[in-house]
């Protein structure tokens, strides 16, 4: 079983199943964003076209099987039923189904914070240019999210929509069942977007008291998968919503009847199902789930290693000892309380990260923030160089 001192030493434990990407060789602090791929990831795909080019139409059952083991996947990281899982390209498809399927007419309001990612933030902003009642309520400090979200829930709301974790800066967000307890209340419906916390945190819906709670999510980022593999969460009991966006996957159990009396729905998350697409990134998640459960990389596990990484990224920048109008970095929030990169703050992000990749350093930046994003295939040696190699941009850009 691996231990976090294994991922720590050099060569790392792990890199050499990632040598399609070269992890050893680059310094990829992208981990935040877009993680390597296991080279399992390209067998899958390998799979893929040949089961296409054998069977041809007769694909779909194996492509069918590999989409179930994808759910069984993403629910065994909130600690759900592979049965309440709905599959998706995006996060923005599935999160439209659920949009779609709210009473506006009934409850022409929206909550959510003013930290948001894109894809939740820009929908919401153009249903408001639409005349669609959007609240948003501040995002910092994260602490106390929860209790501004219920004080601007009422009974015209038709839905919360909440990061688990801020995409910006890493901070949790606690006490979301607060806000679901809250959504009970007055009949509204709470979406949380767990894609920044997904098996970088341990998120059991049940630990967190989410049993209730629609939650989005995919595999882009920590989970390895790659693009075309989200899902959307859909509790128990929501058998009265008919998405007004909605595909014909959903009638496959009803494909018979579905002339009969209007448009007919499948049950549970099947309501919320899409239509044909390219099942070629499922082949690839099939192959990365098995990879992360061989290799025993749980959220717990995985949040050990990041805990480590983050600590370790801050403890030498903090070191470097650089100019703060320069670069700088928050240091209120308590370790327990940030989940897997570092972010850093500085009016020069951008020229940072240009400068820091001209070097080998693969990093991200969003506006002022640079985010260093650690992986579990990465050694302490590249991160304490990624560093090294920040301090010398910032005091020759300074």
């Amino acid at each position: 079983m691996l231990t976090v001192g294994d991922l720590a030493r050099s060569p790392n434990a792990l890199a050499r199943h990632y040598s399609r990407f070269r992890v050893s060789e680059r310094l990829l602090l992208t981990g935040h964003s877009h993680q390597a791929w296991p080279d399992v990831g390209f067998e899958g795909q390998q799979e893929a076209w040949t089961d296409a080019a054998e069977l041809v139409d007769g694909k779909w059952e194996r492509a069918f099987e590999r989409a179930d083991r994808v759910r069984e996947g993403f629910a065994r990281l909130l600690d759900c039923q592979a049965g309440e899982i709905a599959l998706g390209a995006s996060t923005h498809e599935l999160v439209l189904r659920f949009l779609s399927a709210l009473d506006f007419g009934r409850r022409p309001r929206l909550v959510t914070t003013d930290g948001e990612f894109h894809t939740i933030r820009r929908q919401l902003d153009r249903l408001a240019e639409a005349g669609l009642t959007i609240v948003k309520v501040a995002s910092s400090p994260a602490s106390s999210i929860a209790e501004r979200l219920v004080a601007a829930t009422d009974d015209r709301t038709a839905a919360v929509l909440v990061s688990a974790v801020l995409y910006g800066n890493a901070r949790i967000v606690p006490e979301l069942h607060a806000v679901l307890e809250r959504c009970r209340a007055v009949g509204a419906e709470l979406l949380v977007d767990a894609y920044h916390a997904l098996n970088a945190i341990p998120y059991a819906l049940g630990a967190q008291g989410l049993e209730d709670a629609f939650v989005t999510g995919g595999g882009y980022k920590y989970c390895q998968l790659g693009e075309g593999n989200c899902f959307l969460r859909v509790p128990p009991g929501r058998e009265q919503l008919r998405p007004v966006l909605t595909g014909w996957f959903s009638e496959f159990a009803e494909l018979e009847h579905a002339r009969a009396g209007g448009v007919a729905y499948g049950r549970g998350p099947a309501r919320f199902a899409g239509a044909t697409y390219d099942p070629t990134s499922h082949y690839r998640a099939a192959r990365v789930f098995g990879f992360f459960e061989e290799q025993g990389l749980s959220p717990g596990f995985l949040r050990d290693v990041s805990r480590h990484q983050v600590g370790l990224l801050a403890e030498r920048f903090d070191a470097l000892d650089l100019d703060p109008r320069l670069v700088t970095r928050d240091r209120t929030a308590a370790p327990e309380a940030v989940a897997a990169f570092l972010a850093l703050t500085s009016p020069r992000a951008g020229r940072l990260a240009h400068a820091l990749k001209a070097r080998g350093v693969w990093t991200d930046a969003r506006g002022e923030a640079l985010r260093l994003g650690p992986a579990p295939y990465l050694s302490d040696d590249q991160l304490l160089a990624a560093v090294e190699t920040l301090g010398e941009v910032v005091r020759l850009t300074g």
